[in-house]
């Protein structure tokens, strides 16, 4: 089954252009099956290896969504607080379909308050910055920003409801949010080539580049270390795939370090993450409909139920599934 995949694998990314790739299977908290694809640097002609840090987008929401939960099971907040009690500027936004005080943190966590997908809709010139860098500039723009449904009605993926969890997390710790990742999950988990934004230096040498294809078919080198701003909760995480499988296992669980993993998060609070809150389908023809839990997406595929996520940000792409039953992943 490997062979046929990784076969299937490389002739996939051939077509699609992609530069490089790297994959990994996880069986009983083993890797058990390893795949690389092409290179990290097209301009040093550095191949993927298993040291090369990828940009992980939008999975860094499932971080911020244990983040959350901690303070949840530390007693220091509560699911169904008002996002005013924290944000109280959240009150400027314009909201058709009743107060802001109605807005809860689950909303949040489920996509299901009715903000914007779009953190920063406005760009229109390629001197602006990649998203703001700071939360008075998302503050400045609440006044002209509606609800788009009446909350808790429907599911629509939003990039400033996860940072506005973000900023929730800044104000009850008064950690900045990377800080507050890197004590709380990072480290208990060994994860310590893992990081947000800026490359530091000592790992500059295994960063991979990412690169858009124009019109043309050339290779145009993405911004090399882009910064998230105040949308790092969103998509700031970079690291290689051998500390993102420390993350899976975690996921997964592991008899003999569920001491440390329960120290991040409890297997009943993981559990509570992946009950089905709301469908989801970014396709409404697909014949395998999704549903959201809080800040995973969930799927069932011939019986088989799947925990996943998926990043794609700056020429990006990324996943990975769980299937906790057969304490599974990739």
């Amino acid at each position: 089954a490997l062979t046929e995949f990784t076969t299937l694998y490389s002739e996939a990314l051939a077509e699609d252009g992609v530069v490089g790739s790297s994959f990994r299977f996880i069986h009983n908290n083993e890797v058990i099956g390893k795949a690389f694809y092409g290179l990290a640097n097209r301009e040093e002609n550095r191949p993927v290896d298993e040291d090369t840090i990828f940009h992980w987008a939008s999975i860094t929401k499932t971080f911020c969504g244990i983040a959350i939960m901690q303070l949840r099971d530390r007693g220091l907040l509560t699911l169904d607080d008002p996002i005013t009690k924290y944000i109280p500027e959240l009150r400027q936004v314009h909201n058709p379909f009743g107060s802001m005080d109605d807005i809860t943190i689950r909303h949040l966590m489920t996509h299901t308050a009715g903000f914007r997908g779009a953190t920063w809709p406005w760009k229109t010139q390629p001197w602006h910055p990649h998203e703001p860098l700071h939360f008075s500039q998302l503050v400045a723009m609440f006044p002209y920003t509606q609800i788009m449904f009446e909350p808790g009605s429907k599911w629509s993926y939003s990039n400033p409801a996860i940072i506005f969890l973000g900023r929730v997390i800044e104000i009850l710790t008064t950690d900045d949010w990377e800080t507050y990742i890197d004590k709380n999950i990072f480290k208990p988990l060994e994860m310590h080539r893992s990081y947000f934004d800026h490359t530091p230096y000592f790992l500059k040498k295994y960063k991979s580049q990412s690169y858009w294809i124009d019109k043309d078919g050339n290779y145009i080198p993405a911004d090399p270390d882009v910064n998230t701003g105040i949308t790092v909760a969103n998509g700031g995480l970079k690291c290689p795939l051998d500390d993102f499988v420390k993350y899976l296992n975690f996921l997964m669980g592991d008899p003999q370090k569920q001491e440390r993993y329960d120290f991040v998060l409890k297997r009943s609070t993981l559990d509570e993450m992946w009950t089905p809150f709301i469908e989801n389908s970014y396709d409404p023809r697909a014949e395998i409909k999704g549903m959201m839990g809080l800040t995973f997406f969930l799927q069932e595929r011939n019986g088989v139920r799947l925990v996943w996520h998926s990043g794609g940000q700056n020429a990006y792409a990324s996943y990975f599934f769980v299937h906790p039953e057969s304490k599974t992943a990739y």
